[in-house]
């Protein structure tokens, strides 16, 4: 016994059991059951009008409790296997002058096992003896009993399906996780019925397989900057893969990334590395044009003493007035700033140079 679960814990994909069925038993069967019931009560009370009502009114529960079964268990040996029940009650137990009811709870059980009612997003593949016979498209079908049967209801809308790859190394060797979404069609449900045992287990087992391969080819920066590349690379990867079973891939959209504590610590500091240095740049870029405005500044400032002495008083006044408050200066500092003292050097500068000191000249000797 050891060795047996041994042998399947192995087995990541272990197929689960399910309860398998030939049709549908709904709403629409049970109402036909009880329109032959009915039909089967008319006739007993017309045939035999002796019969007590009694036993008449236990076989009418007991073929509605056949219909109870039947819709838990919806195959064709089901309904086999009830009417011979039904029969060997009326026969053994109840007497065989009930046998028009009998009869009736028979042809109901198969009659409404038949009648399949399909919605308007379903398509069902029938099978006639075990072969395909056709595909199905909404609105009421009939199967012939026994013959026919159901090989399953296929739900032609969009699906989305969640599935993600667990401690997978990127080509740069970081082990990450990976949750992905993918949405998905069947548009040939003789396809997916047909060529694959289980559609829904294989599409997702095939876009792990996808969704792991391709974090293979990438390194982590990609696969952090370049989710909707990695997404369509995994929709076409695996859209080739699904398309024979009549499956279609719309879109695998990256939903989360989840990388170790400690990369991501270094991934934080790199980054505020990366923001520091940016910012550093910048200041020395603006640096560089705060010194060349100064250097223009300091041109025009040489050849106008005056422009620098009153940009010199309008800075100590700027500094007065921001601050509200009081400030020290050298008392030599004044005389720099007497604009008499200044307007007459420059005065006296203009007059010091040759054109004007020749005009001076002239302008005495006229004079004398």
């Amino acid at each position: 016994m050891n060795l047996f679960a041994k042998k399947f814990e192995r087995i990541k994909n272990v197929q689960q059991f399910t309860l398998k069925r030939d049709f549908s038993y709904g709403a629409i069967s049970f109402f036909i059951l009880a329109l032959f019931i009915g039909v089967g009560v008319w006739i007993q009370m017309a045939l035999f009008p002796w019969v007590p009502v009694r036993p008449a009114m236990l076989l009418a529960l007991i073929i509605l409790g056949s219909g109870l079964v039947v819709a838990m268990l919806p195959m064709w040996a089901t309904i086999i296997q009830l009417c011979v029940i039904l029969w060997l009650v009326v026969f053994g137990l109840i007497g065989s002058a009930l046998y028009p009811m009998a009869l009736a709870g028979t042809i109901g059980l198969l009659v409404s096992g038949s009648v399949q009612l399909v919605q308007h997003w379903d398509k069902i593949v029938v099978l006639r003896m075990g072969r395909f016979r056709k595909v199905h498209g909404p609105g009421l079908l009939f199967l012939f009993p026994l013959i026919d049967r159901i090989a399953d209801f296929v739900d032609t809308r969009i699906r989305a399906t969640d599935f993600s790859a667990e401690k997978t190394l990127t080509r740069d060797t970081v082990p990450v996780h990976v949750d992905a979404l993918a949405f998905w069609m069947i548009w040939d449900a003789k396809h997916a019925i047909l060529e694959v045992e289980n559609y829904v287990e294989a599409v997702i087992l095939s876009a792990q397989t996808a969704l792991r391969d391709a974090i293979g080819k990438h390194d982590l920066s990609s696969l952090l900057s370049e989710r909707e590349e990695l997404g369509k690379e995994i929709q076409q990867a695996l859209d080739t893969k699904t398309n024979p079973w009549g499956v279609t891939i719309l879109s695998i959209e990256i939903t989360d990334i989840i990388i170790p504590k400690e990369l991501e610590d270094s991934l934080s500091k790199q980054a505020q590395a990366q923001r520091e240095k940016q910012s550093r740049i910048i200041l020395a870029a603006a640096e560089v044009e705060i010194a060349k405005q100064f250097d223009e500044a300091a041109k025009q400032y040489a050849d106008n003493p005056t422009a620098m002495q009153l940009r010199a008083m309008n800075m100590v006044y700027e500094g007065i007035r921001q601050n509200n408050s009081m400030m020290l200066m050298p008392a030599s500092i004044l005389d720099n700033m007497n604009l008499g003292t200044v307007l007459g050097s420059a005065a006296l500068q203009k007059l010091n140079t040759p054109g004007k000191k020749a005009e001076n000249e002239e302008m005495q000797e006229t004079r004398g």
